[in-house]
């Protein structure tokens, strides 16, 4: 999925393998060859490919013997692959993380490496604790924090301008009048895309941070006790929004980054106005523009407030992109890779490949994207952030929400539906 995630999905799966030979330095634990690491991502193209590939070569260059491979794997095709891997004993030694509960079922079986007390100083000193809090289980840290990602709405500046919308909208009224100003300009106000479930079950997921606290939405992720009335009253505010119209035509059946006619697509060629999203979104849209450049006129707000809801307007839904490394990786040597991808200068170059926001606050001044600005702001200020529930809640649950959202979108279901999808998943754990 997503994003939960770096989210930048674009064209077929391709492979890059370098090497050098020379000399050796030691991996300690771990099968295979101790000087030699698999490393798999989802930037299929673009910066974020070239980016993987130099870092495998600039590691290599100061590490005579080793060999680096590197495989980019179609995003929403990563979690399938990695768990056959894994349960076939061949998964990578590196390896994107989601976090939440998918990584806590790695975990649970044996499949990752826990690096607490193997992060360089330099990291220590310039990650913010909390950007570990999405791999830290039973106070073990299990993955290196790369970029935040929090979630939001994107928007075109020139599309708002035409419809005569002169503020970003802060409450769900305000949305829907925005909604229908967009549709007296011709254009889709919000561009969906079904097809791939999660961006559907975003608004769900961003109803239910509005609707209840904080404290109800984290036990019942932890429970997995859906029974508050908030849960029910954010999918009925999503039944309620998809009555309004706002979506593209054919979002059911529309991608979310693959391709122009993709949802990222249609904001990317101002065929739609907005875009429910996370931080990735700048370099997909940006790599679907008719030049392949940024979209100048590209902006971010937070999710609007929702009327009576118990949550606080400022939480972000989001997360942390990382890597890990598997049990069975090299250990020395895949901590020494995890940490030198984090340095300032490293991060600076991860930053500027996949328009993110680097976790390493030393390298944060080299982010001037005007979409990604308020994001920053926006995560200094939140009163926490939640990570995707479809991860916090692990694979079996939110798969069952992503559909569920979809069956409610598709008028096959209702907001009841969703709740009973995800108690009845629950049962299955």
């Amino acid at each position: 999925m997503r994003r939960q995630n770096y989210r930048r999905t674009l064209a077929a799966a391709a492979m890059v393998t370098a090497s050098l030979a020379l000399g050796a330095c030691g991996g300690a634990a771990g099968g295979g060859d101790d000087n030699t690491l698999t490393v798999w991502h989802n930037a299929t193209t673009g910066d974020g490919a070239a980016y993987w590939q130099q870092m495998a070569d600039d590691f290599m260059a100061s590490h005579e013997g080793v060999t680096i491979e590197v495989q980019a794997i179609q995003n929403e095709d990563l979690d399938g692959k990695l768990q056959t891997a894994q349960n076939a004993g061949e998964g990578p030694d590196v390896f994107l993380a989601r976090g939440g509960g998918k990584l806590a079922d790695m975990v649970e079986a044996g499949f990752v490496l826990d690096i607490s007390d193997k992060l360089d100083e330099n990291v220590s000193s310039s990650v913010p604790e909390g950007a570990f809090a999405a791999y830290t289980i039973d106070d073990g840290v299990y993955a290196m924090p790369t970029s935040f990602q929090p979630g939001g709405i994107f928007y075109s500046q020139d599309l708002f301008d035409a419809a005569g919308i002169t503020e970003a909208p802060t409450t769900m009224d305000e949305l829907g009048t925005a909604v229908e100003a967009l549709k007296g300009t011709g254009v889709a106000p919000i561009a969906l895309g079904g097809k791939d479930a999660w961006p559907a079950a975003h608004w769900y997921y961003f109803f239910a941070l509005r609707e209840c606290s904080h404290e109800t939405l984290t036990t019942g992720l932890s429970t997995y006790d859906f029974s508050d009335q908030c849960w029910l009253d954010a999918g009925q505010d999503l039944a309620d929004l998809a009555a309004s119209k706002p979506f593209n035509d054919g979002f059911l059946t529309t991608s979310a980054q693959q391709g122009a006619g993709s949802s990222a697509g249609l904001l990317a060629n101002h065929q739609a106005a907005m875009e429910l999203m996370g931080t990735w979104n700048v370099g997909v849209v940006g790599s679907l523009t008719p030049d392949e450049e940024p979209l100048p006129d590209l902006r971010w707000f937070t999710f609007p407030e929702v009327e009576g809801g118990k949550g606080d307007p400022s939480a972000l839904m989001g997360g942390v992109d990382g890597y890990a490394c598997s049990s069975t990786a090299p250990e020395s040597l895949c901590v020494e890779f995890l940490n030198f991808i984090m340095s300032e200068e490293n991060q600076e170059a991860y930053a500027d490949a996949f328009d993110t926001i680097p976790v390493n606050m030393n390298a944060q001044d080299v982010v001037t994207d005007e979409a990604l600005l308020p994001q920053i702001e926006a995560n200094n200020r939140a009163a926490y952030t939640q990570v995707w529930l479809d991860t916090s809640l692990g694979s079996n649950i939110g798969n069952a929400l992503n559909v569920a959202v979809v069956d409610l979108l598709a008028g096959q279901g209702d907001a009841q539906g969703i709740i009973d999808a995800m108690t009845s998943a629950a049962a299955k754990e």
